[in-house]
């Protein structure tokens, strides 16, 4: 498998299902970009019917590329523990294994955020970084990434520690600035606490920030106070899609 130069990579999410075919090497994307809507409801056995038609269609061009595919939940083993922003189905289902019966090919099966911050790590802000890399994603919720030395670390659910009280991605996520309508100001306040404590638990030595916001990132990093760097993600829209595939060659 290592000798692989292309993998398929998809990306499901909440209200859209993403593929594209990436070159293993450069992180870049050697097909058009394949984009479908989530089915209504987001049930398993829809959204593995729109993955096979997008996978379907970049096999085409290269039937014997592996293929990956990153989700919004927890996993574990190929289990989906989870389910955020689709149907509740998912929890405790044994994703991997309907994937793999449905698109009629094995498949690596990882989280979203995990599979962005992999793609950091192969593609992006966090490519040859030695130590602990923590990646966040700021949108609906936070999402995170654990990287050390260049290997993830899965399964990360940072955005649920506790904060005063307060579960933190209930109020440092970029849904609370919307929601709150916070100006940058007052919502970096909130993004400071958060990541104050991670650095606190963690003492990482590079923090990567994603997820859509990331654009507008000279708006809220540059009023944060940390001893670690923090840089914005370079993969935003794609890196559910490079990371998905560079894990494909994994098993």
């Amino acid at each position: 498998m290592s000798g692989q130069k292309h993998a398929i990579g998809i990306d499901i999410g909440g209200t859209g299902i993403k593929g594209a075919l990436v070159d293993l090497d450069s992180g870049e994307l050697v097909s058009d970009r394949v984009k479908l809507p989530t089915p209504e409801g987001g049930k398993p056995d829809d959204i593995v019917e729109t993955t096979k038609k997008i996978v379907d269609q970049l096999a085409a061009e290269e039937p014997d590329a592996p293929v990956g595919v990153c989700f919004p939940a927890i996993v574990s083993h190929g289990v989906t523990l989870s389910a955020a922003n689709v149907s509740k189905k998912w929890i405790d289902l044994r994703a991997e294994d309907l994937f793999e019966k449905g698109l009629g090919r094995d498949i690596h099966f990882v989280n979203d955020a995990d599979a962005a911050g992999y793609a950091e790590t192969r593609f992006g802000a966090a490519k040859d970084r030695d130590g602990l890399v923590i990646m966040t994603t700021l949108g609906t919720g936070i999402g995170s990434a654990l990287i050390y030395d260049g290997v993830l670390i899965p399964n990360a659910e940072l955005g649920h520690l506790e904060i005063d009280g307060h579960d933190a991605e209930s109020r440092a996520a970029y849904s609370a600035k919307e929601r709150e309508d916070m100006s940058w100001e007052k919502w970096a306040k909130r993004l400071q606490k958060y990541y104050s404590t991670l650095e606190f638990l963690f003492t990482p030595d590079l923090f990567i920030v994603g997820g859509g916001v990331s654009k507008n990132y000279q708006e809220f990093l540059p009023l944060l106070d940390l001893k670690t760097e923090i840089v914005p993600a370079v993969h935003r829209n794609n890196a559910g899609i490079l990371g998905a595939a560079a894990l494909a060659t994994k098993g």
